[in-house]
Formats: structure tokens, C-alpha cells, sequence
């Protein structure tokens, strides 16, 4: 059956089989949008002219194709959208982690396996059993990895709604999830999007620890944390390092004080389980990885694409910020020397916090 010839009772019947199929995959749903944008466009304009980007070139050098998936993918007409969970049931507890100075914190979507690869490989098992079942059709499966408004189709496909941090929001999942996506050419039935729930709450703005989030739906990434750790290339500024606190890679703070996260559901899949303790590791012991430890340890692992200077760059901010300390002392003057730049002045900043407190 070539897609050519479906008419709307096939088609229909095929996005419920296609909903079936992604919950085989283990996705705990799937939805359907369609490509129009163009509200969104204007906003993502709006936020890219303002700066917000920070040193993420790319999200402005993609021009309309993040907000025209025709301009992306030729042909599209529609969007599957798929929500994976992945918060790791057997993990520390992120409030006391959070706050215990001298343990780092790595954000909880980061403790397991590389959800790129996860996710890429179950979305194009689905787009597979699609073209099995009506022949070959156009397609193009993502994961965080192109100019795609993954927040938006997610939203207009009935996964949940944009929260005032602007993550994807759903009543029984929470937002502990990650999404993907198929760009296809066949013209499924969409789904009704889903209205906003946050109301009158601003937890996540309130809590921030840089108050990245400078107004409801709108964040400041040059301020954020995730930002900071994982997307800054450079030096960390000097006034945002004391509100990073123990935070070495990433930030769950907006989605910690979330009120739909206690709803949430742990991930099903043995990828995304704590890897290498860094659910509560030590500080200390975690900067002492050399560049070899780094690289074999977090094999497989998000946290290996940011490389090992810049992970001794946040670890030495986090240091910084823990109570003095002769241990932390000594760690920080192994590093005093070390070949990099970036590396050197972040531990000369924690240097002398480690002397004035």
C-alpha cells in the first residue's frame, strides 16, 4: 500500500498504528502535528534579535528552516512527535545532592546513556515499520540534533503544553523527558494540541538560581546554567559563578520545583540508569579524572561532548563555591598549572574563593 493511495479512513487508521508502535518502542506517547509555524516564527525571531542565544550561532545561521520543516526536509507535511522518559528510577535524591557543597551535580537527563543515540535508533525503527507498512515514504527522523522546534510540534501534537520555562509540560509526565521527531510527507490526521496548565504559578521563574527565565516563556540562555556548563565554549562570567553553586553539568532546578513533576514516571529503559556514580559524586574526586579517565569513563555519555577542560572548568567553579577546605585546596593546586588557559583561570578564581571564605 503506497501512500499515494490512502485515503482518510486509511490514513487515520495508520496514525493510531503508528501511536501503537511508538509505545512498542517504549515512547510513552506519540503525536501528530502539522508545519505551519508561523506563530512560532515570529517569536523565535523576537528572541534570536534580542540576543538570548548567547554563543549559539547556529540557531540564527539556520534561518525559517527551524520554523518551516519544509525548508528543512522538502515535502513535509507532517510532524510525528515522540516523548521518551528518562528520569533514572534508582538514582541520589536531587534535593539533597543539591544540597550537600561538596557533592557535583549533573543533571539528571546526563547520568545515563547519550539520549541522541537512544532516541535516534527507536525513531527510526518506527519510520521503518511505517514504510513497511505502506511502502517507501519520505522521512527524516531528529533528536536535539537540527534546527527543529521540537517544543512547539510537540505542543501542537498533543504531548502537553510550553511551561513558563519553556520546557514541554504534560498532567501525568511531567517534563522529565526527552523528544524526538519524524518529518514525514504523508498526511496523517493531526492531534489537538493541549491547553496550557501552569496558571497563575511561577515556581520555575521564581527559583532560578541566575534568573535566566526573564519573563514567563521566555529564558535568557546567556544566563542560564545548562548554557553555562554545556554550550559556553569560553569563560564563565565572573559575577554568574557563585550562583552556579555545585552544578557541573546542567541545571534541573526549574523542573525540580515544578508542581506537574510530581506526577512524573522514571525512565523503562536500563540506558538512561546512573552511570560512573554521578548521580552524588564528590567534587574532589571527580576533578581529579585526567583527560584518559575523562574520555573512558563517559564513553557513550552526553557529558563527553563538552571535553575535559571544560569539565574541569565548571567542576572548578563548584569548588569555588564549596566551604574552604585543605582537600579542596590541594585539588584545585594539582590543576593550578594545567596546560589550558580556561582551565587555569577558573581554578585561579576558586583559588582565592577557597581563601576568603
Amino acid at each position: 500500500m503506497h501512500e499515494q493511495a490512502l485515503n482518510k479512513t486509511e490514513l487515520s487508521r495508520l496514525a493510531q498504528q503508528i501511536k501503537h508502535w511508538g509505545r512498542e518502542l517504549g515512547f510513552a506517547a506519540v503525536g501528530i502535528a502539522d508545519s505551519e509555524l508561523g506563530a512560532a516564527e515570529a517569536g523565535l525571531q523576537e528572541w534570536l534579535d534580542r540576543g538570548f542565544h548567547g554563543e549559539m550561532d547556529y540557531m540564527a545561521a539556520h534561518g525559517t528552516k527551524r520554523s518551516r520543516p519544509a525548508e528543512l526536509v522538502p515535502g513535509t507535511v507532517r510532524i510525528i512527535s515522540a516523548r521518551l522518559d528518562y528520569f533514572p528510577p534508582a538514582s541520589a535524591d536531587p534535593h539533597a545532592v543539591l544540597a550537600d557543597p561538596d557533592a557535583a551535580y549533573v543533571a539528571r537527563y546526563a547520568l545515563g546513556r547519550d539520549y541522541h543515540k537512544v532516541l535516534r535508533n527507536r525513531l527510526q525503527s518506527l519510520a521503518e515499520k511505517i514504510s513497511a507498512k505502506v511502502g517507501e515514504h519520505h522521512f527524516r527522523v531528529f533528536t536535539d540534533s537540527a534546527p527543529v522546534m521540537e517544543v512547539e510540534l510537540a505542543a501542537q501534537s498533543g504531548l502537553g503544553w510550553r511551561g513558563k520555562h519553556t520546557l514541554l509540560l504534560n498532567r501525568q509526565h511531567g517534563s522529565w523527558f526527552f523528544l524526538g521527531e519524524i518529518y514525514t510527507d504523508l498526511p496523517l490526521p493531526v492531534d489537538a494540541p493541549e491547553a496550557s496548565h501552569c496558571g497563575t504559578c511561577q515556581a520555575c521563574i521564581d527559583v532560578c538560581p541566575t534568573q535566566a527565565i526573564v519573563a514567563p516563556y521566555t529564558l535568557d540562555a546567556r544566563r542560564c546554567i545548562s548554557y553555562l556548563t554545556i554550550e559556553l565554549k569560553g569563560s564563565i562570567p565572573v559575577e554568574l559563578r557563585p550562583l552556579i553553586g555545585n552544578r557541573i553539568y546542567g541545571c534541573d532546578d526549574c523542573q525540580l520545583v515544578c508542581p506537574w513533576n510530581r506526577f512524573a514516571q522514571t525512565a523503562e529503559l536500563a540506558d538512561f540508569g546512573v552511570r560512573n556514580g554521578l548521580d552524588s559524586a564528590r567534587l574532589v574526586d571527580l576533578f581529579g579524572w585526567g583527560e584518559t579517565d575523562f574520555n573512558d569513563r563517559l564513553a557513550g555519555s552526553p557529558i563527553r561532548r563538552i571535553g575535559h577542560a571544560r569539565w574541569l572548568r565548571n567542576i572548578a567553579v563548584a569548588l569555588g563555591n564549596a566551604p574552604a577546605s585543605p582537600e579542596i585546596q590541594s585539588a584545585l593546586g594539582a590543576r593550578r598549572d594545567h596546560p589550558s588557559e580556561l582551565v587555569r583561570e577558573h581554578v585561579a578564581w576558586a583559588l582565592k574563593g577557597q581563601q576568603t571564605v
